[in-house]
């Protein structure tokens, strides 16, 4: 990858980071962006908000884990990210974030069902509640693989979530619908039980959505 490559690719992690933020998704400075790059990622620091970051912040991690000489700290959850690009080639880039209805919603510890075909959206019948474990850690690196298992996206528990794309488009994109989901699956939940879809319909809507 050539320089130019690198710097097109950082501007792109800071653009949908800052997008994230404005949608309400992650703002200030909680949740993280990343991209492949070479052989590793270019992945949001630790600590820094992001109406001020720029480029040069954005720190380079080996799939080792190790960050390049001085540059800035990776955030905590880059062993997370390395563990999806590891599991997941078809993962291009991911998004991790706290919106507030996906959020709480994970703090159920349960699936979203297919209470809407556009569930597909995550690859899945259901968008998945990956089991708990501290930020930062294996362990929930290890949470994140599993849960994501034909999936795109998956609730954290009692954490946010996590979604993938080939793209950084893509990945803000599924992120997005994934908090819509929640929230009208929450506002559902306050007048009835929602009427889930079947496992065959849900099948019909995922190849659909192939195309």
């Amino acid at each position: 990858m050539t320089r130019a490559s690198e710097t097109m690719l950082r501007r792109r992690v800071v653009a949908t980071a800052k997008e994230m933020s404005a949608r309400g998704l992650s703002p200030h400075k909680s949740g993280n962006v990343s991209t492949r790059c070479g052989h590793g990622m270019l992945v949001t620091p630790s600590g820094l908000a992001y109406d001020g970051m720029k480029p040069g912040d954005i720190a380079h991690v080996g799939m080792d884990g190790a960050v390049r000489a001085d540059e800035r700290e990776a955030s905590s959850e880059a062993p997370m990210h390395l563990a999806i690009y590891a599991a997941r080639p078809d993962a291009g880039a991911i998004v991790h974030c706290h919106s507030m209805s996906a959020t709480a919603k994970s703090t159920l510890r349960k699936a979203i069902p297919a209470f809407h075909y556009m569930v597909a959206v995550a690859g899945g019948r259901d968008i998945a509640c990956a089991r708990y474990a501290t930020f930062g850690t294996p362990a929930l690196a290890k949470a994140a693989v599993a849960a994501l298992k034909g999936r795109k996206a998956c609730l954290l528990a009692n954490h946010g979530q996590i979604a993938f794309g080939e793209t950084l488009d893509e990945a803000l994109a599924i992120a997005d619908q994934v908090e819509q989901l929640a929230r009208m699956y929450m506002d559902a939940l306050q007048v009835g039980k929602p009427v889930v879809l079947s496992d065959a319909e849900m099948q019909r809507v995922m190849k659909k959505f192939e195309g």
